[in-house]
């Protein structure tokens, strides 16, 4: 009974706070670029980029929500490329999402030093999401002592799964003094065709996901960076603001032997606190974070939110410089 009066509470606490968001999201936003805005598909230094990302929530309140996302993406001369895929499983009924996306980008220079450029960004995917009704009961099921199975739901159920086409665009803007003094402006919308999410008659479109963000690096000290940054997403009726900082530290800064540490902080507005760690070495990235749950959830949640980790890396190719020889006469 405890857990039953727990698991009522947080589906109506979540309703009211509209929590209930029909696209995922991330606490380590700036580590999967590609989910964040389709312009940022091969702005990147190197030559192919790969990024892992799993998030696991809610564990302490009911079946766990459990996401995850892989991407790889490369730049050609002034195009970027890029494939996204991400799977989203929530609740008894194990309500998956399947996206698969893929993302093009162009830059353009604004300045010949390249020292502000202009990216814009288009995705295309499909988006495939199904739900197992057979885990549910409905009140058609009570005969008057428990909840049966073996009678039927009288439920007038359409389908079980749905498979659609997304569309969205981005566009960012970058200015880069050098590596440690740069800034990142951005803005995205997802689902532009609002495709049908409906599993019964009734066609329900999905919202317009529209995402901002602005991220800096700033040198504070000679071996210290503080990259603060914000997250802006609407889509419906739900709203999200992140915001936060990160701060840098470089454990060695020379060119083979490079490794950094993170340590960060942020809020998610009227939900939830973020605290970060991440680790470089060379072209290989770790991120772990925890959400500290803040919401009218609390009482149901302990406090406790989810645990995510991102990892990336990046293949730089080595290309030796050409060196021309000349064979001298033997009389000189």
């Amino acid at each position: 009974m405890p857990n039953l009066k727990k698991f009522i509470f947080f589906l109506v606490s979540f309703c009211i706070t509209n929590a209930w968001t029909q696209d995922i999201h991330w606490t380590q936003f700036n580590d999967n670029q590609l989910f964040q805005n389709s312009a940022n598909a091969g702005n990147f230094n190197g030559d192919l980029r790969f990024i892992g990302n799993f998030k696991d929530q809610w564990r302490s309140v009911t079946v766990p929500f459990s996401t995850f996302s892989f991407s790889i993406d490369k730049n050609i001369k002034k195009v970027g490329f890029g494939f996204l895929a991400f799977h989203d499983q929530v609740g008894d009924g194990k309500l998956s999402t399947v996206e698969l996306q893929g993302n093009v980008s162009y830059n353009l220079k604004l300045s010949p030093d390249s020292s502000h450029n202009l990216r814009g960004g288009l995705n295309i995917g499909m988006n495939h999401r199904q739900v197992n009704w057979n885990s549910f009961y409905f009140d058609s099921q009570f005969n008057g002592y428990i909840f049966s199975a073996a009678l039927p739901t009288n439920e007038s159920i359409q389908t079980d799964r749905k498979t659609n086409l997304s569309i969205g665009a981005g566009v960012l803007y970058e200015w880069i003094k050098n590596p440690r003094l740069k800034l990142n402006i951005g803005i995205g919308a997802f689902n532009l065709n609002r495709p049908n999410q409906g599993f019964y008659n009734e066609i329900i479109k999905r919202d317009v996901r529209y995402n901002g963000f602005i991220k800096a690096t700033i040198a504070v000290k000679p071996m210290i960076d503080v990259i603060p940054s914000m997250q802006f997403s609407s889509q419906g009726t739900y709203q999200e603001l992140v915001l936060g900082s990160s701060m840098k530290y470089y454990l060695s800064s020379k060119t083979f032997v490079y490794r950094a540490v993170y340590a960060g902080l942020w809020m998610r507005n009227k939900d939830a606190c973020m605290l970060t760690l991440g680790y470089d070495h060379q072209d290989l990235f770790v991120g772990l974070s925890y959400d500290i749950n803040l919401s009218k959830l609390v009482p149901a949640s302990n406090a406790r939110g989810g645990f995510e980790i991102a990892v990336r890396y990046i293949i730089n190719k080595f290309k030796p410089k050409r060196v021309d020889h000349r064979v001298c006469p033997d009389y000189i």
